[in-house]
């Protein structure tokens, strides 16, 4: 088997387990089933999985699922022990220390304290001086960026599935290291399309993204040069939703600038791999006139 060849067949493996995880996170995810979707034995496929993401795979499952359960909490009024059920965990007792044990709080309490509140509180107030608040808005001037990205079209609390794909597809190619740069562009708004027709892209800038050779399921993509706002975020991927809010609702119509036509993007800091859910750091770009 030539080299190019390996990589596919690997990328293809990795690509359908991927995708399974993420669309049966409320089945029995056990390293043998797991390993007859990736067509190898368990113990070969465990390794390899590791290598490649630099994390085990139920530490993949234990994340997708956490980080869904938290995008119920903080954005529907589905019932608790109902998103337990949805999220593979077998009772609410589990649920909740498992969950505890990662947002730092028990699922009831999440829903009404967790991050995403301070934005939403922040939203319901009256006009203020909110634009100086608590939350710092940066004008930056970004430089043209160009990506390697991969679509991801429906609900954009999923669209780690496409990046854990991309990194993935970096990976068995050897272009993982510690300069990249991990970038969601998110093209349609939320609140004015179906959930079907949201169209976002998973993007990576490498320094020498221009030298490599793209294949599908991986695109080229140009973020435009430009003034950008920017909202530095900490906390759950899952509750950026209000921040967006505070962002487009309070402070744009506060701050004398005007949006301009274009994608919003977000700017992944750190990796939730690797730090807790209430730890991660993301930057949101809104582009502006001028």
């Amino acid at each position: 088997m030539n080299k190019l060849h390996a990589q596919r067949s690997y990328q293809d493996r990795l690509t359908r387990v991927q995708a399974y995880i993420h669309d049966h996170l409320a089945d029995d995810l056990d390293l043998n089933s797991l390993a007859e979707i990736a067509c190898m034995s368990p113990t070969h496929w465990h390794r390899i999985y590791h290598g490649v993401f630099g994390e085990t795979v139920a530490a993949t499952v234990k994340r997708v699922r956490l980080h869904t359960a938290a995008g119920m909490l903080a954005n529907s009024e589905i019932p608790i022990d109902d998103i337990a059920k949805r999220c593979g965990y077998p009772n609410l007792q589990s649920f909740t220390r498992i969950f505890s044990d990662s947002y730092g709080m028990p699922p009831a309490r999440y829903r009404k304290e967790g991050s995403h509140r301070k934005f939403q509180n922040a939203v319901d107030e009256d006009q203020g001086a909110l634009v100086s608040g608590p939350w710092d808005v940066e004008i930056r001037n970004v430089p043209e960026m160009s990506l390697l990205t991969i679509h991801h079209h429906g609900s954009f609390m999923q669209i780690g599935e496409a990046f854990d794909r991309l990194f993935g597809w970096l990976a068995v190619r050897g272009l993982v290291g510690p300069h990249i740069r991990l970038i969601g562009v998110y093209h349609t708004d939320p609140d004015a399309y179906r959930e079907k027709d949201l169209f976002s892209r998973a993007g990576v800038l490498l320094e020498n993204s221009q030298t490599v050779d793209v294949e599908v399921p991986v695109t080229r993509a140009t973020v435009a040069a430009g003034r950008y706002a920017c909202l530095r975020y900490k906390g759950p991927y899952a509750d950026m939703r209000a921040a967006y809010l505070w962002l487009f609702g309070k402070w744009l119509p506060q701050s004398g600038e005007e949006v301009r036509e274009g994608p919003v993007f977000e700017e992944y800091l750190n990796n939730p791999r690797e730090v807790a859910p209430t730890e991660l750091l993301t930057e949101i770009y809104m582009p502006l006139e001028g």
